[in-house]
């Protein structure tokens, strides 16, 4: 199938590649003490078209990441996929041989590099030329949900990613997937509150606290973290706020996500962002801003492609997720909410070659 080739096999030739990319782009590293990121490529290693570019992508088995991955397949990438164990990769294996992943010989590599080991990223990032850290995780202790623990997990691994990125000479650039949930959820008593949501927006961390938002808490400071090192360190970086993900199956292909995306549903139908997108377009939109980075597009990009604001669709949606449509809908009263939310992803549709639905120019 040629699915897998092991690290041990490429680290020659990827120690070889490295050297050459290093000599040619005239890189100059700065010491680890001086806090900064000088490696600066040529142009012609700032331009490309995806055709045989070497790019990681990080949880590659998850949900998202398996559509991602076929996506930069499909537009000619050669990828490095990360997994955390054996399984994972008999997994992709498995994936490969039914014909779900869309890989020829020689295009995808799997190797094992746990986010938890800065030094095994960094292994795993040579000689590519970019990274998708896709953030999927799912909870540690085996259970349905998302836990505070799970916040302080998540940050750690952007830490780790991004330190191991900007380690990395080859490395020019990363996209970063976070969620829209670490835009939605603010505190209305505050005096700059606004009723548009876009990618300028943040949630509130005491509001997440006191709620127990912790999968809006998890995402919201991993992604402050990672522009923390990104804005340190010199690394360019993009990063995506998804609205729920959806797709075929994804209830059940994605279930940790998906449970802890939807707590506090029902303020979120009622409050006018209970959002969604399609997987592939999701894909697409990732692929978009990568490319988008060759001319200095950057920043944040909030993802949806509808917004769930009618009682069939919140009772479909309550459906296909086995929850019970209270949890959702509420009672008639929740539809007028004196603080109406607005979301807008005009920033993410003036880059995408197929836009998606817009809600407001903001």
């Amino acid at each position: 199938m040629g699915v897998v080739r092991t690290w041990e096999s490429r680290r020659a030739e990827l120690e070889a590649f490295r050297r050459s990319l290093v000599a040619a782009a005239g890189i100059q590293r700065r010491k680890d003490d001086e806090g900064g990121r000088t490696h600066k490529f040529v142009s012609s290693y700032e331009h490309d078209d995806g055709k045989g570019t070497l790019i990681c992508v990080t949880c590659g088995v998850s949900y998202f990441g398996l559509a991602l991955v076929n996506h930069l397949l499909l537009l000619g990438y050669s990828l490095r996929v990360t997994v955390d164990n054996p399984e994972d990769i008999e997994k992709l294996r498995e994936m490969e041989r039914r014909g779900e992943v869309r890989a020829t010989e020689g295009n995808l590599e799997v190797i094992m590099a746990k986010l938890t080991d800065v030094d095994g990223l960094e292994k795993a990032f040579q000689g590519c030329r970019g990274v998708f850290h896709t953030s999927a995780f799912t909870d540690p202790a085996g259970l349905s949900g998302y836990t505070k623990s799970m916040a302080e997990i998540e940050v750690r691994a952007a830490e780790n990613v991004m330190e191991a990125c900007a380690r990395t000479p080859s490395i020019t650039r990363c996209v970063f997937t976070s969620s829209l949930s670490a835009c939605v959820w603010q505190d209305n008593s505050q005096s700059d509150f606004t009723p548009v949501i876009n990618h300028a927006s943040w949630s509130t961390e005491s509001f997440c606290i006191e709620k127990k938002l912790w999968y809006a808490l998890g995402k919201m400071r991993a992604e402050k973290a990672a522009w923390r090192i990104s804005n340190e360190r010199g690394l360019k970086l993009t990063t995506i706020c998804p609205a729920l993900i959806t797709g075929p199956e994804f209830c059940h292909r994605n279930p940790t996500a998906t449970i802890a995306y939807l707590k506090g549903a029902q303020e979120m139908y009622s409050q006018g962002f209970l959002a969604s997108v399609d997987v592939t377009k999701l894909a697409e939109a990732h692929a978009s801003v990568f490319k988008a980075m060759n001319n200095e597009a950057s920043g944040r990009y909030i993802c949806f492609d509808h917004v769930i604001d009618t009682h069939s669709e919140a009772e479909k949606l309550a459906k296909d997720i086995g929850m019970p449509k209270e949890k959702i809908c509420g009672d008639a009263s929740n539809n007028s909410s004196i603080h109406r939310f607005e979301l807008s992803n005009e920033k993410l549709c003036r880059i995408m070659s197929r836009p998606l639905r817009c809600y407001s120019e903001y």
